[in-house]
This record gives C-alpha cells, structure tokens and sequence, in this order.
C-alpha cells in the first residue's frame, strides 16, 4: 500500500507542475498582447513584471509557516486554482488597475504553489532514494510546451485573452483539484552520504548561500526568456507576433528533453558534472541569442539555451533537500525565494538595459551570470553522492 500510494503521489505531483506549466506559458508567451490590451507602456511594463515576483517571494516566505501547520499537500492542493483563476483574471480586465489586482493575485498564489510543489518534490525524492526531481520538472517543460502551443493559435487565430484562457482553466482546474486528492510527502527516508549533522537540522544560511546564489542566476536567465523572448524576437529581430510565441515554445522542447534525461544523467555523472555542463551550454545559448542575425537564428539560440538551463533549477531543490534532510521543507521555501529574486532582478535589468543601450547587450548579462554558476558546482555534492544509496524501492509514506 505504501508503495503504490507514494507512486500514485509521484503521478498526481508531475500532473501539479505539467498544470502549472501550462498557466505559466500562457501568461509569459502573451506579455505583448497583456501589454497592448492594458496601455501598458514600455517603461511601466518592467514594473508590473517585477510586481509578480516581489509578491511571490512575499507568499514563499509565508508558506515556510504555513507548511509547518498543514504541510505543503494542502497548501499546493488550495494555491493551483488560485493561479488559475488569476491567469482567467488577466485575460478579463481592461483597465491598467484590473491588471494591476490580477497579476498581484497571480504572483501571491504562484509563490505558494511553487514552494509547495518544490517541497513535495523533495521529499518525494528522498523517499525514492533515487533522482526523480528533473522528472517533475520535466513535467513542468510538458506544460510549457502546451501552454505556448495553444498561445500560438491564441495569437494566430487573433483570439482575446479572456477567449484563449477560459477553456484552458475550464479543463485543468477541476482536473488539479480532482488530482489533488492523491497529493503524499515522502517520510524521512535515508539521509544522503554528503549530509552532515549540522546540515540535517536548522536551515543555516551560510551553508544555504551557495545554492541560493546558482537560483538567482539561473531564474535570471530563465526571466529573460520568459520575459524577454516573444519582444525580442519581435522588436529586434523583426518576427511576426505570431513567429513571437515560438522561442518560448522552442525553449521549453529542449527544457523538456534536458528534464527527461537529466535524471540519467546524475544518476550516471553525478550531480555537479550536469550542473557544470548546463550552465557552460546555457552561456553560449544567451551568446549566440545576442548575435542572432534574424528571427530564425534567435529561435535556435533560444532552443539552444533551454537544454543548458533545465538542469540548474530542480538540481538546485534537489541539493537543498539532501544538504538539510531533517528540515528540507524550510530550506526549499528560503531557496524559493531566490526564484524570484532572480525574476526581479533579470526582467527589470533586461528591460532597461534594453532601453538605455540595446536589447542585444542585455543578453550578455545573463550569459556572464549563468556562466558564474560553474564556481558553486561543488555546491550540489560529488560523484560518489547518491541519493539513499541509490535503492530503487519508496521509503515511508507521510499524507500531506
């Protein structure tokens, strides 16, 4: 029973983050359109991008606490139709403070859902005693690509938001709320070889600094594309608006495909190689991006980009959860807010670099910073670090 139970969370957990996925790409892919809908000038655009992080940091904090009363089951079970619901919220308005209240009611929900579904993930894993974390992930990539596919006819077909988004929510929600019912935490499980007894009980952030600092580097660079990509491969580099859905989509193909194997990969090399080798790929994919000559070549350097950054992120929850085993719930919801220190960082500094200079020297930022990401490596354990040994069987099972 216990078995089958944690497989049926493990299920239930991937279909989280494909939804999550989904509402995120239909939210980022149509940042043009959000922008033409509203008024939404070019120097104000950066702000109201910054708003959603700002206040998903806020909620991640805040759910630390929460998950200590109620555990993070509940808390992900109640804050994904809250997403939903924001995304059908932005798509209905049509006054700047409508979108104001929907994109601040998105980024309060957004950060407890992630927390939450990053701190099951964890301990799922943990219970598996093997590296499952980029599965979930990968799950996440899955919904992207379906979420920028159906932007694309959205901005094809010349649909409004509200038309794009309703059937889209209508669909999932109550499918993430019928889902939820199968949510589990892993137990305690083995704890890992690199584990120390320091590290296994209060989060210190000394030892927490390092992973904190490859998030915010790897969120910059992920802001940029999800931010970024549809304008500039529109205003730079002279794509259609609907050529302008494709980088994203393009981005989260290879985001995928780094996901699925990714697991092989640490299982094989060792968690510090792939973090090492996918910040070095993900550097030369924001080069190539800055010297793109045309909407084509941009679309494959962004492609390019996506299978270096799709490991950095879920290897970073993953490290988190194996640096402090007895207390990895608080360490995935400080760390989580480093996701978002890196969305408020990277869009607003993308965006005036973009204005002050140019758009194409602003992608060298997030290329020098996902390259730094090479020195914290060690960061994320040796080799020879296996997850509980690397046993194949689920631990004990704790219902969230």
């Amino acid at each position: 029973m216990t078995d089958a139970r944690l497989r049926r969370g493990r299920g239930s957990l991937a279909f989280g983050f494909f939804v999550q996925g989904v509402t995120f790409a239909l939210l980022v892919t149509r940042i043009p359109a959000i922008q033409d809908r509203y008024g939404i000038s070019d120097a104000l655009l950066p702000a109201f991008l910054a708003a959603v992080p700002i206040l998903a940091g806020v909620a991640s904090v805040v759910t630390e606490k929460v998950v200590a009363r109620v555990g993070p089951a509940v808390v992900l079970r109640w804050s994904q139709p809250f997403v939903l619901l924001a995304l059908l919220a932005v798509g209905a308005g049509t006054e700047l403070w409508q979108a104001a209240v929907a994109l601040g009611f998105f980024g309060l929900a957004v950060g407890a859902l992630d927390a939450s579904m990053n701190m099951l993930g964890v301990s799922l894993q943990r219970a598996y005693g093997r590296s499952i974390m980029l599965g979930f992930h990968a799950s996440y990539s899955l919904g992207g690509i379906v979420g920028a596919s159906l932007a694309w006819v959205g901005a094809h077909w010349h649909l409004s938001l509200f038309t794009s988004y309703l059937p889209v929510v209508a669909v999932l929600l109550p499918l993430a709320l019928a889902g939820s019912r199968w949510y589990v935490a892993g137990g305690d499980g083995p704890v890992p070889e690199e584990s120390t007894e320091k590290g296994s009980g209060a989060v210190a952030f000394t030892l927490l600094l390092p992973l904190c600092l490859v998030m915010t580097f790897a969120y910059i660079g992920d802001s940029t594309v999800a931010n970024w990509s549809a304008k500039y491969l529109q205003d730079v580099l002279h794509g259609s608006e609907e050529l302008a859905t494709v980088p994203y989509n393009a981005y989260m193909v290879t985001t995928l495909l780094g996901r699925a194997v990714g697991d092989f990969g640490v299982r094989r090399l060792g968690a510090a190689a792939v973090v090492r080798g996918g910040a070095v790929l993900a550097a030369l994919g924001f080069g190539l991006v800055a010297a793109a000559p045309g909407a084509w070549a941009g679309i494959a350097s962004f492609t390019l980009l996506g299978l270096g950054l799709s490991v950095l992120v879920p290897q970073t929850f993953a490290a988190a959860g194996r640096l402090f085993p007895g207390n990895s719930d608080a360490a995935v919801a400080r760390l989580n807010v480093f996701n978002y220190v890196g969305f408020l960082i990277g869009s607003p500094l993308v965006g005036a670099l973009g204005d002050a200079w140019s758009y194409r020297g602003a992608m060298l930022v997030p290329m020098v910073l996902v390259l730094v990401t090479v020195v914290y490596a060690t960061s994320f354990g040796s080799r020879g670090a296996r997850y509980g040994g690397g046993h194949e069987r689920p631990r004990t099972v704790d219902v969230g």
